[in-house]
């Protein structure tokens, strides 16, 4: 078992063009399945597959490797630390997609490609007799693709993070974006992966109802709707609430501080909006300061045509409006000094398109920062206007200006709203409460061959 911060081995070496043929072995060919009785006493051998391990199994996976005589492998492409627990190991990162391959194809090609490794892998730990009795996976980037033909009797729970669509979520929001016939087949193709994944599962998981909406009614049928849960004693209001900026301003809850943040600063997370709403705020507040919080890599959206950073892109637009001293560009930090930062916020912005749902909004309203967000689906299934924060229209930057100039002026105006946001945390995304022994009644309940639904019931089916 690997220590938490030790970094995790490569299972299989790679050949000199970066692939291994494929290793024959019949199924089960010499394996003794041991410890595999019935009852909760029963001894479990369990796979977590992510490429970016442990990614949404952070809670369930150590859980598991607690049991008496579990073993509880973490698979995955990155060197990421892992909790301790599981035994992390990594399949040898895949080419991509030739240069030829029809456009629509190329993620297709590349989740064949990374089913593959992945394959490779379990065929080795195969080999060593490790046979789990249940696999928890992401099909989104092809892990999944394989492993009924692998491991023809282990369960499968796979997660429902995203399923792809022309109309009514990420793609056409944008109105400048013009959805053609080209666009719609192409999305349509995204979805082959998880639907040849998803065919085989005994059952799904989705961390919200809207997530799970989006889903064929054949897959909505056999999943259940769990957060991956937020720890309610690291995200609260008590604690450390002073940071010192990498440019060396020290952000307090003295400080008129607003936040912004977002893994990549991108249009899907309104990085755009939030930057044509500045001028004004800071003009009209004279103390106030932005912390924006954020990479400048590739997120979920395109990056700009000419290939520069939507930072870079948003500078040249409105940098000669801005009050520069007043404007913080962190990068990222520290998950620490990310929720000192919603402890000080006087008004922390969340945006996002119709698309997944981020950790850091639950981990904000459950420091009790000030959400202003956008009225968009995954919001508001989380959030109720002006009981637990403020929604608004996500392509008006001046009713956000207004909004947050507003909630600066007239704090104690927004207290009730921020103590509701962590009563809404608490109930419903609280970790240790709630979303891990949901989370684990789903686990043993697949694990034993029942449906989910015996677990925790199925929310009703969204048109």
């Amino acid at each position: 078992m690997l220590p938490a911060n030790q970094k995790a081995r490569i299972l299989a070496p790679r050949g000199p063009a970066g692939q291994r043929p494929w290793l024959p072995l019949r199924r089960n060919a010499g394996i003794k399945r041991a410890g595999r009785g019935k009852g909760s006493g029963r001894v479990v051998q369990a796979l977590f597959l992510h490429q970016n391990f442990p990614g949404q199994y952070r809670h369930l996976a150590p859980i598991i490797a607690r049991r008496k005589g579990a073993k509880v492998i973490g698979l995955g492409e990155r060197a990421n630390q892992s909790p301790p627990g599981p035994t992390h190991l990594r399949y040898p990162a895949p080419s991509g997609a030739g240069e030829k391959t029809h456009r629509y194809l190329r993620p297709v090609e590349s989740a064949v490609r990374r089913g593959q490794a992945v394959a490779r892998a379990l065929i080795g730990l195969k080999q060593k007799g490790f046979v789990p009795d249940i696999v928890c996976c992401h099909p989104g980037w092809g892990e999944g693709l394989f492993l009924r033909d692998v491991y023809p009797d282990a369960k499968l729970l796979q997660y429902c993070e995203f399923y792809y669509q022309s109309s009514g979520g990420d793609v056409g929001f944008d109105p400048a974006q013009e959805v053609t016939l080209d666009e719609m087949a192409r999305v349509r193709v995204l979805n082959m992966t998880q639907l040849q994944s998803l065919e085989s599962s005994d059952w799904c998981v989705s961390p919200t109802l809207w997530q799970r909406s989006r889903y064929p009614r054949f897959i909505q049928d056999k999943t259940s709707v769990v957060h991956e849960g937020v720890d309610a004693s690291f995200a609260t209001p008590n604690g450390p609430a002073t940071v010192k900026l990498p440019d060396g301003f020290l952000a307090t809850k003295e400080e008129e501080v607003i936040t912004f943040v977002s893994r990549n600063l991108e249009p899907y997370r309104g990085f755009d909006i939030f930057m044509r709403a500045l001028p004004e705020i800071l003009a009209r507040r004279p103390k106030a300061h932005a912390v924006i919080v954020g990479g400048e890599d590739r997120g979920y959206g395109r990056m700009p045509p000419d290939g520069r950073s939507w930072k870079t892109v948003m500078m040249e637009e409105m940098g000669a409006k801005l009050d520069m001293p007043r404007v913080h560009f962190t990068g990222r930090i520290p998950h620490d000094g990310l929720v000192a930062l919603f402890r000080l916020s006087k008004a922390h912005i969340y945006y996002t398109y119709p698309f997944v749902l981020s950790w850091s909004l639950v981990e904000a309203m459950g420091c009790e920062a000030l959400v202003i967000g956008s009225d968009t689906p995954p919001l508001a299934e989380v959030m109720r206007h002006e009981q637990n924060g403020i929604l608004l229209p996500f392509h008006d930057p001046a009713r956000l200006a207004e909004t947050v100039v507003d909630a600066l002026a007239n704090p104690d105006r927004y207290q009730p709203l921020r103590k509701a946001a962590r009563r809404t945390m608490l109930e419903n995304f609280d970790l240790h409460a709630h979303c891990l022994p949901k989370q684990v009644k789903l686990f043993d309940a697949v694990l034993e061959g029942r449906p989910g639904s015996d677990a925790l019931p199925l929310p009703e089916i969204t048109p």
